[in-house]
Formats: structure tokens, C-alpha cells, sequence
């Protein structure tokens, strides 16, 4: 048995780690993919403390050589349900059941698909959620961004390195990506912004060669990147009733949520900004608070 289970090794996860392992707690963090999370997926960062730019999976590599460094456990497993039994949690995952006196839920979001019946036909085949993974592929081929935030705007800076050219759809009349980055877009040549802009439907045989928006415009195209948005990953916790209307955990100032014992942090809480140096700070108050209530639970 652990003191304290992390589910999920991204910023926020590994941060509870360190922080848990180095108040003296047993703990084991559980990760499905890669260490990191979504920072794996992000070309460049320039907004997290101590470096003024790195590449996102760089990133990541460095929070996970900081986990192997304090010698954590990490077990690369899918975690399928929690199970309550008093003050003991189970977590149950594909292969093996571990129990843990407490529980930090640090799973993130993943993208939102396109609301569209045929998108699935076209995944891996055209429709891509990761311009750093995939933007290679579309050398000098024409392609859209669908999305009018941040991650968006990066992602069809990073492709206009590649690209032939880069339509950036946007649905609405506003962008919400930061100042700077509408700069750097409008500077380059090759990409294109489309306001009021919704795709309808996508054609194609074998892969994606293009789309028909809303007001019946027709892009011949051969990639197609989504950025629309996030949801959280908490359908493994949603039967113990933690989570609001759209699937976020609610948590009180401690990062705890309505079940003893059973804490939750990073991109998967319900908040106003998410950015990796706040998921990183929650991590650690997190854990900081279980080597608390566990230190006051301690009989001399």
C-alpha cells in the first residue's frame, strides 16, 4: 500500500510527485502515454519560468528525468475505475489494482473532435490533432487550422515552416489567441486567417482533400488540424460524483474534492488559466497539503 497514488504524469502529476517524494511520502505516479502530457505536442514554449524558449517534448523529457532522479515509481498503465473502501482508495487500472491512502487526479485534457459523423474515417489520414507530430507529412501541401487560440496559432506558425499555406479557421469574428501571437501570424506570408468560418463537412476517398465550410466555400486541402478546444479526462472518476456539468473536478482551496482523501490538480479542475506553471504550482500545494494531513494524523 502507498501513501499517496498519482494518476497522470504531466506537469501538474510530476510536480506532486517531487514534491510528495521529497516531504517523505511513498508514492507511485500512473500514466497512461508519455510523461509530460500535452506539453509533448507543443513546438515552443516561452512562458515557463527558467527558460526563455524550449521545445515542449524537451520539456517534458526534463520533468521526467527529474522523477527518475528521486528514484519515483511510475507505472505505465490506464487507470479504468477508483474504488472506495473507508479510508482506503483503489485504483484499478488494465492489469493490476493498487490501494493508496490518498489520491491525486492529475489526468489533463485531451482535444475535442470535430462534431462531424465522417471525421473519424479521416484520422490519421489527413485529420491530425498535433502539428508538431504530423506537420512534416504536409510538406509544401496545403492545409487549415481550426481554432482561434493559442495553441491554435501556434500550431499554423509551426506549420508554416512546412507548408505551402495555412488557412486559420475561425468560427466567430474575435480571435482569443494573446497579442504576440496574432503578431507573429499576421508577418508571415503564408498563412491566412478565414473569420466566420465552420467546416460542414469533409471530402475525400482514401484522405482528406478538402473541406466545404458553412457558407458553402469549398478548400481544396490536404491536411486538416484541430485545435477547438479541451475536455477533461474523468470518465474513470465520474461514478463517484466529483466532477461538475462539463466533467471537471470541483475542488476546495486544499486541491481536495468533495471525497476525503481524493485530491485533484492541473488542467483536469475547473479554473480561469491554464498554463503549465500553474498546473506545476497545484501539484505541489496538493501534495503539500496530503504531507500535512497526514503528519496531523500521526499519533506519538
Amino acid at each position: 500500500m502507498k501513501d499517496l497514488i498519482i494518476i497522470g504524469a504531466g506537469p501538474a502529476g510530476i510536480s506532486a510527485a517531487i514534491y510528495a517524494k521529497r516531504s517523505g511520502l511513498d508514492v507511485l505516479v500512473i500514466e497512461k502515454n508519455l510523461p509530460g502530457g500535452l506539453i509533448n505536442n507543443t513546438n515552443i514554449i516561452e512562458n515557463y519560468l527558467g527558460y526563455k524558449s524550449i521545445n515542449g517534448a524537451e520539456l517534458a523529457i526534463n520533468m521526467s528525468d527529474h522523477l527518475e532522479y528521486l528514484n519515483i515509481d511510475i507505472e505505465y498503465k490506464e487507470v479504468i475505475d477508483v474504488v472506495i473502501e473507508k479510508d482506503l482508495k483503489k485504483v484499478i487500472t488494465n492489469t493490476e489494482t493498487y490501494v493508496a491512502k490518498y489520491i491525486i487526479v492529475a489526468t489533463g485534457r485531451s482535444a475535442k473532435k470535430l462534431d462531424l459523423s465522417e471525421s473519424s474515417k479521416y484520422y490519421g489520414k489527413g485529420l491530425s490533432f498535433c502539428a508538431t507530430c504530423d506537420g512534416i507529412f504536409y510538406k509544401d501541401k496545403e492545409v487549415i487550422v481550426i481554432g482561434g487560440g493559442n495553441s491554435a496559432f501556434e500550431e499554423a506558425k509551426y506549420l508554416s515552416n512546412y507548408c505551402k499555406t495555412v488557412k486559420i479557421l475561425i468560427r466567430s469574428d474575435k480571435i482569443k489567441a494573446d497579442k504576440k501571437l496574432q503578431d507573429e501570424i499576421h508577418n508571415l506570408k503564408n498563412v491566412e486567417i478565414l473569420f466566420n468560418s465552420e467546416v460542414e463537412a469533409i471530402f475525400g476517398e482514401d484522405k482528406v482533400e478538402g473541406v466545404i465550410l458553412k457558407n458553402k466555400k469549398v478548400l481544396k486541402i490536404s491536411g486538416i488540424f484541430i485545435n477547438i478546444g479541451y475536455e477533461p479526462k474523468t470518465d474513470f472518476v465520474k461514478k463517484l460524483n466529483l466532477c461538475d456539468k462539463l466533467g471537471y473536478i470541483e475542488v476546495n482551496e486544499n486541491y481536495e474534492s468533495k471525497i476525503p482523501g481524493i485530491y485533484a490538480c492541473g488542467d483536469i479542475i475547473k479554473k480561469k488559466y491554464y498554463q503549465i506553471i500553474i498546473a506545476a504550482s497545484e501539484g505541489a500545494i496538493a501534495s503539500l497539503n496530503i504531507k500535512n494531513e497526514i503528519s496531523k494524523n500521526v499519533k506519538f
